[in-house]
C-alpha cells in the first residue's frame, strides 16, 4: 500500500499578498519558472537516490530517465501549474494481439527502465526501495523555499518591468 505524502507549507502568506498586485499573465509566467526550479530540485534528489539502487551490471540507468514535465492539459483545463517528476517510459506497453512486450523505452537516454516501479513500490518477493517518493518527502521544504525565492525574484523583475 502506498502511503500518501502530506506536507505543511509555511511562508507563503507574504508571497500571496504581493501577487495580488500583478496581472494573471505575469503571475503564471513567473510561477511556471519558479515551479520548474523547485521540480528540478526534486528531480536531482530523485536521480541521486536512483543511482544508489541502480544495478551496475545492466546497461540501463534509471537516474538518466528521471525527468520533469509540464502538464499543459491541467493548465488549459483549470489554470493550475502542474509539473511532474517521473521516469521516462513510465508504463510499459504490451502488444494487444500477441501479448508480448513492445520495447517502447529502448530509445530513452537510460534505456528501457520499465522495472523502476518494481523497485519504487516493491513486489510480493522484493521489498520497496523508494527513491522518488523519498526524494519528495525529504526535500519538500527545500523545494518550497526554492519556489518562494525564485518566485520573489520573478515578481521583482515583473514589478521593475511594470514601472518602466
Amino acid at each position: 500500500m502506498v502511503e500518501p505524502v502530506t506536507a505543511n507549507v509555511e511562508g507563503l502568506e507574504p508571497l500571496l499578498a504581493r501577487m495580488e498586485n500583478l496581472s494573471f499573465d505575469l503571475r503564471k509566467k513567473g510561477g511556471r519558472f519558479a515551479m520548474r526550479k523547485a521540480a528540478n530540485l526534486i528531480r536531482d534528489k530523485a536521480r541521486e537516490n536512483a543511482a544508489n539502487v541502480n544495478d551496475p551490471a545492466t546497461p540501463e540507468e534509471i537516474a538518466a530517465n528521471i525527468v520533469v514535465r509540464f502538464s499543459p492539459k491541467d493548465f488549459k483545463r483549470n489554470g493550475d501549474l502542474v509539473f511532474r517528476v517521473g521516469v521516462l517510459g513510465g508504463a510499459r506497453g504490451y502488444a494487444a494481439a500477441s501479448g508480448e512486450v513492445a520495447g517502447q523505452g529502448a530509445n530513452n537516454p537510460g534505456g528501457d527502465t520499465f522495472y523502476w516501479r518494481f523497485l519504487e513500490f516493491g513486489t510480493i518477493n522484493a521489498p520497496a526501495q523508494p527513491f522518488a517518493r523519498r526524494a519528495l518527502s525529504e526535500n519538500i521544504q527545500a523545494a518550497t523555499n526554492e519556489f518562494i525565492n525564485q518566485y520573489n525574484k520573478a515578481l521583482d523583475r515583473a514589478i521593475k518591468r511594470g514601472q518602466r
